[in-house]
């Protein structure tokens, strides 16, 4: 059995009830459900969550919350490896699971197309997971950083000669979904790996979303892209 394991928990501190916000017109959370049962890849959809607001939207989208999460995976420090598992071994009382897909809850930008693509990587390649990734749009070994005093410093000097075109691209993870096996979740093993695969997705298409700067850009690039 495939399913897909949406983490929502109530507690959001920099943008207020983040998972439900109001995205153009639409509770955040409503994307990624919606994305997860257009694309037919799974036999359930999963919410995870501690908060009985954010249950009943979920179930509304055409989710099932069939278990409440508990306090001790719902504060800030949790890490996400241990909600799925944990989302994993209430599903396993009932029914087996093979592979489970985490999807952020504040993933707007998310599409079928590469959902599809990343569930063909991880049973083509038999990888651990499989998850969205994008490149920088600047060479990350020219990065520079700002100390006490506000002076400027270069985390690697010696490439300050080198040609942006010489330098090796780089990507980083595009916060959207990471399909993984169930025996990859349960044991915790490390998502950024050589067991790992990444689709790559256009920059465009990514915005992580952690202030409301962050939040007003990615409302912005959404309608941008809803009016091609």
């Amino acid at each position: 059995m495939v399913v897909a394991i949406i983490p929502a928990r109530g507690g959001s501190k920099r943008i207020p009830r983040k998972n439900i916000k109001a995205f153009c017109a639409k509770p955040m959370i409503a994307y990624s459900i919606e994305a997860a049962l257009k694309s037919k890849l799974f036999d359930r959809v999963i919410v995870s969550t501690d908060d009985e607001e954010i249950a009943k939207i979920a179930t509304q989208y055409g989710a099932e919350v069939p278990f409440m999460r508990p306090a001790e995976l719902s504060d800030d420090h949790t890490a996400t490896i241990p909600v799925i598992a944990h989302a994993i071994e209430e599903l396993q009382k009932e029914e087996t699971i093979d592979i489970a897909c985490c999807i952020y809850a504040t993933a707007p930008f998310i599409e079928v197309t590469y959902l599809k693509e990343a569930y063909q990587s991880l049973v083509n390649k038999q990888s651990d997971y499989a998850f969205s990734a994008t490149s920088f749009a600047f060479p990350i070994q020219r990065a520079i950083k700002l100390n006490a005093d506000q002076s400027v410093e270069m985390f690697n000097p010696e490439h300050f000669n080198t040609r942006s075109q010489d330098l090796e691209e780089a990507y980083h993870d595009a916060g959207q979904f990471y399909f993984g096996t169930v025996q990859a979740w349960l044991e915790a093993r490390p998502i950024f790996s050589k067991a790992s695969s990444a689709v790559i997705l256009p920059r465009h298409k990514v915005q992580d979303i952690d202030t409301m700067e962050d939040f007003h850009r990615a409302e912005l690039m959404y309608k941008a892209m809803s009016s091609d």
